[in-house]
């Protein structure tokens, strides 16, 4: 017997992608919020079982990290490059990369960054601070571009709605 063939998740738009970063911004982000944001990740990761690792970075620094069953020091490099991308377009690595894509191209091919230093696949949200900008970036690698990024939304989503 053969598995049920799942239909290929759909992608969100870069509107939709645009929105949510609208959406998530914080009202401050301290440090004691990049640690309850990472343990929410890490809280939600461990219930799916998913082989992540997780990276929250404000300003230059390291305000959070956790490595979880399965992941590798691969899922370390990956972080980096994603969170890079980022730092330089000051939005999500998945938005960066569905840019290229909307207009026929990739990131590889046009964006004339190194490939080996920048990653613009999902799984790394800026981190938004009302009136002040772009301060950081959350960060997961484990999962495909899509599941990574969506495991990032969802828990800032849940994070503010309690702030």
């Amino acid at each position: 017997m053969t598995a049920p063939k799942q239909s290929p998740e759909l992608a969100p738009t870069v509107e939709e992608l645009e929105a949510q970063e609208r959406r998530l911004v914080f009202p401050r982000f301290t440090y004691d919020d990049a640690w309850a944001l990472g343990s929410l990740l890490v809280e939600l990761a461990r219930e799916r079982q998913a082989p992540v690792a997780i990276d929250i970075h404000r300003a230059g620094q390291q305000l959070f990290h956790a490595a979880l069953p399965g992941s590798s020091p691969d899922n370390d490099a990956w972080i980096a490059r994603k969170r890079r991308v980022v730092e330089r377009y000051g939005a999500a690595s998945y938005l960066v990369g569905a840019r290229f894509r909307a207009k026929g191209t990739t990131f590889e091919e046009s964006s004339r960054l190194d490939p080996d230093v920048y990653a613009a696949h999902g799984g790394s949200f800026p981190v938004t601070v009302e009136g002040v900008g772009v301060v950081g970036a959350v960060t997961v690698s484990g999962l495909p571009q899509l599941p990574d990024h969506r495991l990032v939304v969802e828990a800032l989503e849940h994070f503010l709605s309690r702030a």
